[in-house]
């Protein structure tokens, strides 16, 4: 067989499975969140929040809701080195973002079943 049909039907069978995947995996809500910084995010995102009292003072200041908030989460990164993660039951995460062109810093401790937001710090 020469290597033009070789490579013509390697071709032929990875655009096939190229369509068959697409088609599978289309409609699904498919992630791949694989590195830390990703996890720590999702893991915080889907848990219930509680807020604070200093929070909710800073939210109020800053004229934010708890949809902003989610927002921010989302869009962080995760400071590991500046973290808490070597505790057993709730670790301590600092999370950076931008609101408004303006530094932003989430100190959220993550436990089992929630993630209490201790500080919002917008510089």
């Amino acid at each position: 067989m020469k290597l033009l049909h070789r490579i013509g039907y390697y071709l032929g069978g990875f655009s096939i499975g190229l369509i068959l995947l697409a088609f599978f995996l289309g409609g699904k809500k498919t992630s791949c969140a694989y590195g830390p910084n990703a996890r720590t995010i999702k893991n915080i995102s889907i848990k219930e929040r509680f807020y604070s009292e200093d929070t909710k003072i800073a939210m109020q200041n800053y004229s934010l809701d708890t949809l902003a908030v989610s927002q921010l989460i989302k869009t962080s990164s995760v400071n590991f080195s500046k973290s808490d993660t070597k505790a057993d039951s709730c670790k301590t995460y600092l999370l950076e973002s931008e609101f408004e062109e303006k530094d932003v810093e989430l100190w959220v401790k993550n436990c089992d079943s929630s993630a209490t937001i201790q500080s919002l710090v917008i510089k």
